[in-house]
C-alpha cells in the first residue's frame, strides 16, 4: 500500500496543546467494526460500551524526564541530549570505592555541530558530565555520564518531559510541572519510556474502579514507548518502512488474566497501540496464545494483518500518513477509520496525545 493512502485533511487549531481539565472529560467516538457506524460520546461513559468479563490491558511504562539541557566543555555551545536506553556498557565496576555514578546511556544528541566520539560536555549546572563514546549516526550517540549521584535523581532534578514534537509552546516552569502529571497515566509503574501510552491518559482510579464494579477487569504489559512513536514514514511505499525496536514485558499474571478472559467469553479490550503491539507481538511468536514474556519487537501491523490477541481498542487520534493510523485502519479498515476522522474533524475532535479518542468495539 502507499503511504499516501493514510493521509487525511486535518487543521492544525485541532491538535490538542494542552491536556482536558480532568482526565474522563475527553470526547470518545465509538466505532462498530462490523457495521462501521459510529456515535458521539465521552470517556466518562466508556462502562457503557464495555461488559461484564471484559479485560482491559494497559501499558504501564513510565515516562521519564529524558531531556537533559547542557554545554560543549570546550566551546560552551548549547547541547541536548534525549536519553533513551541504557546500554550493556555502564561501568558497575568497584562500585565500593566510587562515591559518583557511572551510566552509560543509548541517547539521541542535538547540537549544532557534528558529534564525535571524545566529546565532552556538561549538565545540570556542572553537577554532571558527560562524554561521547560512539556516534552512531541519525543524531544516535553512545555516551557516558558521571555525577555525584544517581542519574535517574539528576533526571527528576534537571531533566525535562519530553512532550511530542507537534506541541508548540512555550517551555516555561508551570507547563513542565503539568507535563510531568498529566504525560503520564495514572498507573505508570516501570521507568523507562520516552513518550506516554496516550490512550492512558484517559483513565483515573475512579473510572477504574467503576469498571473493575461492573466486572471489567485490568491487566497490565510495559513496552517502553521510544521516539520511534513520532518518526514520519518517509518511503512511498508503506511495506518499506522499518519500525524502530522497543522493549516490552508480558508478566505471567497478566497472561493468566487473558487467558480467564477468553475462556469467560470475554473481549480483550488493549488501551493504545502500543498495547496492541505488544500482545500482536508475542500472540505471533506463540501461535495465537500470549504467555509471560520479555524481549524487543518492531512489529509493523498494516493492512491486511489477522489480529490474533485483541477484540476491541481504545485509541488516540493519529498523525496522517503514520504506523499508527496504519495500525487502527488494520483493525477497522482503512475506508471506516478515514470517514470516522473526517467525522472527527467535522466535529472538532481534538487531536493526537493531548487530545480526544476513539473507542473500535
Amino acid at each position: 500500500m502507499l503511504t499516501s493512502d493514510f493521509d487525511y485533511d486535518l487543521p492544525p487549531e485541532l491538535i490538542a496543546q494542552e491536556p482536558p481539565a480532568e482526565r474522563t472529560a475527553a470526547r470518545m467516538l465509538v466505532l462498530t467494526r462490523a457495521t462501521g457506524a459510529w456515535e458521539h460520546s465521552a470517556v466518562v461513559d466508556l462502562p457503557v460500551f464495555l461488559r461484564d468479563g471484559d479485560l482491559l490491558v494497559l501499558n504501564n511504562t513510565r515516562v521519564f524526564p529524558a531531556r537533559l539541557l547542557g554545554a560543549w566543555a570546550d566551546t560552551g555551545g548549547a547541547v541536548e541530549f534525549l536519553l533513551l536506553e541504557p546500554t550493556a556498557l555502564s561501568d558497575e565496576s568497584d562500585r565500593s570505592d566510587r562515591s559518583d555514578s557511572r551510566e552509560t546511556w543509548l541517547c539521541l544528541c542535538g547540537s549544532g555541530r557534528r558529534a564525535r566520539a571524545g566529546q565532552r560536555a556538561t549538565f545540570a549546572d556542572g553537577y554532571v558530565a558527560a562524554e561521547l563514546l560512539e556516534a552512531q549516526g541519525g543524531g544516535r550517540v553512545i555516551v557516558r555520564f558521571q555525577s555525584g549521584r544517581p542519574l535517574a535523581d539528576v533526571l527528576e532534578a534537571h531533566g525535562r518531559v519530553p512532550v511530542p514534537p507537534y506541541i508548540h509552546r512555550a517551555a516555561d516552569d508551570a507547563r513542565g510541572t503539568l507535563d510531568r502529571e498529566r504525560y503520564q497515566t495514572v498507573f505508570a509503574r516501570e521507568r523507562g519510556a520516552v513518550a506516554a501510552p496516550t490512550a492512558g491518559l484517559h483513565f483515573t482510579p475512579e473510572l477504574l474502579s467503576t469498571l473493575q464494579q461492573q466486572g471489567v477487569g485490568h491487566a497490565f504489559v510495559t513496552l517502553h514507548v521510544g521516539p520511534g512513536t513520532f518518526q514520519p514514514v518517509q518511503t512511498e511505499n508503506l511495506e518499506e518502512h522499518r519500525m524502530e525496536s522497543e522493549r516490552f514485558v508480558v508478566p505471567e499474571e497478566t497472561a493468566v488474566a487473558i487467558d480467564v478472559c477468553r475462556r469467560r467469553g470475554g473481549r480483550v479490550v488493549a488501551v493504545g497501540s502500543t498495547s496492541v503491539r505488544t500482545l500482536e507481538s508475542v500472540a505471533a511468536a506463540h501461535d495465537g496464545r500470549i504467555v509471560a514474556s520479555s524481549g524487543r519487537t518492531e512489529i509493523f501491523i498494516r493492512p491486511p494483518y489477522a489480529f490474533r490477541a485483541v477484540d476491541a481498542l481504545l485509541t488516540n487520534f493519529h498523525l496522517p500518513r503514520s504506523t499508527l493510523l496504519a495500525m487502527v485502519s488494520a483493525f477497522a479498515g482503512r475506508e471506516q477509520i478515514l470517514a470516522a476522522y473526517r467525522e472527527a474533524v467535522a466535529q472538532h475532535y481534538r487531536f493526537f496525545s493531548y487530545g480526544d479518542c476513539m473507542l473500535i468495539v
